[in-house]
This record gives C-alpha cells, structure tokens and sequence, in this order.
C-alpha cells in the first residue's frame, strides 16, 4: 500500500511516499532528480539498548558480521560490488538502531536493492565460527584504537555509565566490553539475527533519481519473499525522572594533553516541543565560536583552548546535554567549572536574547538542510523518522518544529534542567607519562584531541565502522 507525494508546509517541497510490504517492511521513497544518483538506506529497530547483560555490544559486532558475506555474496563481496559499480557504503551501530546505506550511480540502484535482500533473507546460511571470529577481532581493535588507546577515548562509555544508572538500558554504549565481545557465541549471533533481522523490524529508504514503480517493483522482487518474525521483545523501559537529583562526578587520572570538564545533563528526549528547544539552548550556550561558553571561557578568560556544548538526541530515554571543555595551562577544573556555573545560572535568569535566538535557530536550519540537502542524509533522516517516531513525513518538516520554538521556552527549560544537581561529570586529570613516552602535550593537541566524543554525542553517538572494516 502507499499514497500520494504532496509537500507539505515547511518541506521545503521535498516529498515522500510510503508503502508497506506484506511481510512488513516499511518502504519510504523520495524523488530527486537533480543528479544521477541514488541512495539506499536500510534502519533495523535494534540497538545496544536492546542488549542484555553479559553480551553486550552483540548489536555493534553484528553489524559488522552483516559485511562478511551472505547466501549469493561471499566475503567481502558487498564492499567490492558496491564500490565497483562506483558506489559507497558503510553501517553505524547507535543506542536505538543500526543501519546500513548506499549511495550509487542511479542506473545501479537495483544492485544495492539485490544485495541488501540478500542479507537480510539469508546471511544465516554465511554466518559461522571462521566470520565470527574475524569480526570479533576487528571490533575488539577498534575498541582499542578508537577508546581505549588514545585520549580521553573513553569519556562518552564512562559518562553515559554515570547518567544512566546500573541496569538502565542506556547504561553501557554500543561498543560493549572486551569481556562481554569475548562471551559471544555464534549461537547468540544467530539467535541475534533471528530476533532483530526481520523485514517487520525494518524501514527500507530510497532517494535520489529513481523511478518510483520500478523502484517498488525491485524491492518487492528481492525483499517480498523474506519471512517476518514476531518474536522481539519490547526493549526495556528507559523512563527516568527529569532531574537527577544530586550531581555525579568521577576523577580520571591518565596520561591527557590536558586537564578536562565533561558533563552530561538529563534533557527531554528527542520527538518532544522541549527536547528542540534544549537544542536551542544548548546551541547559543555552546554551539560553536560565537556561543556564550566558547566566548567566555576561550576568548575573554583564555582558560580554556576548546569548548562545545551539543545534544544527544535520544528517543526512548532522556537525551543528554553533552559537556566539554579542554583547559588552558595550568588552569585547575574548578575554574572553569565555576565560570560555567555562572553562565547556565545567568542564561537561566534572563533567557537568551533575540539576536541569539536568531542565530542559534539559523544554525539549526542550515544543520537541517544540509542533512536533506544530500541524497543520503535525506533517507537516512526518513529512516530515522519512521522508526523512532513512526512517521517519516516528520523528517521534511523537522526544522519548522525548531523555529517554532519561543524564547520562554528556551529560557524554561534552561532553568529546569541545566543546574548542578542534574548533572554526570568527568574530570581528567593528566598523568606524567611512563618513562620513554613521547611527551609533546601542548595546548593545540589538547585543542585537537579527542574531542569526537563530544562530536559524536551530537551527531547521535553513531559508531561509523568505515576505517574499521
């Protein structure tokens, strides 16, 4: 079933269509002609929130078992077919979802279309102990590279544990432990597939210069006769009061180019009038080099060499406000933080101006259209859409929502939220380094470090696997 393309108000007039397979799968299709390309993009409704203890991080390993071959594509052959008809590719594993996407010349469409299917209706019959091994490899080297290894690597794992309490089911990140990776049975990779892998659990986006009949005719020629499964359990309840109630630290002492104050603070989540208007605020508070934090701390105290505040959207839990400052010399944590507290508590009073309600709303306006301005960030928003919030037609009108928002409602929940008794801090202290370490530590590479983890909070804590595989 499906209807009609209309633009609606604030679409920009983009479009989108939706059908329904009869085994379940959701198909959401948006014509673009503008260049001869198409994007593919595939969400399954599965997580690391949906993980249970003792295995964590299966979710993030099982994306990439879904690159190590399939029924009719052996090895590495999705890679090699998809760049080879001059293509790209890759897959992110995030709290509430992995997806996997294309993006291909549009005569080549059906390809990616063909190859998706097939490991959606087959991989178990690829899937074995020599796969499961190689892949267990890999991801446990990207831990090492990308968290444990380098710094400040695994402030987002140890912040996310001090927001979300013990059992919660976004207590652990999607990266999973080293033990929990090792625990990892084939059979729980199967049972895994069976459980989440499923037609039903999954919404399928095409974009970009496509026939839309035709396009429908591949999808139900390659995706129609995979059977759905009804047996995923309902992921756990994520509900947490609005405040913490007391503030959380930890003090990490380790070998960093720089003292740091990481924080995370309980925010509305992610579908809701106060969860864009905290991006608002969040977005004049921290949102690059014209916000408040950034010219205090960076330009007129100078004691700090780095400064952001962005939002980590989440659906089924309170999103995270997401903290992080890199000091200057010798300045000490307290500093900062007290400068800080200055700063929420005043914006708190006196709410923000107009002239930064203008400019933090026109960030997230171009934000937004850069995301739909491209064929693959319109489909992957479509997905994303459609499976947290039911309906992808939300995604072409995501930016009217934001500049709906008042500046009562930026400075409300500014006051209700962003305090000190409703926050999780991590503070790094550095080390000398072991003898014969290098031990260039300078102001620019505390500046340039590792600051992905605030990046990648904002951009939903994605776990992008293209150096890995």
């Amino acid at each position: 079933m499906g209807h009609t393309a209309t633009a609606q108000a604030g679409s920009g007039g983009l479009t989108a269509t939706e059908h329904r397979l009869a085994n379940g799968l959701r198909v959401v299709l948006s014509e673009d002609h503008l260049t001869p390309v198409a994007a593919v993009c595939l969400w399954y409704d599965v997580g690391s929130r949906h993980e249970v203890k003792g295995r964590t991080g299966l979710a993030h390993l099982f994306e990439h078992l879904m690159f190590q071959g399939s029924a009719q594509v052996k090895g590495n052959g999705h890679f090699e077919l998809v760049q080879g008809a001059g293509g790209s590719l890759n897959g992110t594993t995030s709290f509430e979802r992995t997806n996997y996407f294309e993006t291909m010349p549009a005569h080549q469409l059906e390809l990616a279309l063909w190859l998706e299917a097939d490991r959606m209706g087959s991989l178990l019959t690829a899937l074995d102990e020599e796969s499961m091994e190689n892949q267990r490899d890999v991801v446990k080297n990207e831990r090492r590279q990308r968290y444990d290894n380098v710094p400040y690597g695994t402030a987002f794992e140890k912040l996310t544990a001090l927001a979300y309490p013990e059992g919660h089911p976004y207590h652990h990140t999607p990266i999973g432990s080293m033990a929990d990776l090792d625990a990892a049975t084939l059979e729980d990779a199967r049972q895994f597939f069976r459980t989440y892998y499923a037609p039903n659990n999954a919404v399928l986006s095409v974009v970009g210069d496509i026939d839309p009949e035709q396009t429908l005719a591949w999808i139900e020629k390659y995706f129609g006769s995979i059977p759905s499964h009804d047996g995923k359990p309902a992921p756990r309840d994520g509900s947490l009061p609005d405040v913490m109630g007391g503030e959380l630290r930890e003090v990490v002492e380790e070998e960093v180019p720089a003292r740091a104050l990481m924080a995370a603070y309980r925010l509305p989540e992610d579908g809701t009038r106060a969860s864009d208007a905290a991006d608002v605020a969040l977005t004049i508070l921290g949102g690059g080099e014209s916000s408040r934090i950034y010219n205090r701390l960076v330009r007129r105290d100078r004691t700090a060499v780095a400064a952001g505040f962005g939002l980590l959207r989440l659906a089924g839990a309170p999103s995270l406000g997401w903290l992080d400052v890199k000091t200057s010399g010798d300045v000490e944590v307290p500093v900062i933080e007290a400068a800080i507290d200055e700063e929420l508590a005043r914006f708190a009073e006196e709410g923000p101006t107009a002239e930064e309600m203008e400019r933090a709303q026109a960030q997230l306006e171009r934000e937004w259209l850069d995301r739909l301005g491209t064929v693959a960030g319109r489909a992957d928003e479509l997905c994303r859409y459609a499976v947290l919030f039911g309906d992808p037609q939300l995604a072409l009108t995501a930016v009217s929502r934001v500049l709906e928002v008042t500046a009562e409602e930026v400075q409300e929940v500014a006051k209700a939220r962003l305090r000190p008794d409703n926050r999780a801090v991590l503070v790094y202290e550095p080390v000398a380094p072991a003898a014969g370490d290098a031990a260039d530590e300078t102001e620019e590479a505390a500046a340039a470090g590792a600051d992905e983890n605030e990046e990648a909070a904002a951009a939903g804590a994605d776990e992008n696997e293209e150096a890995a595989k």
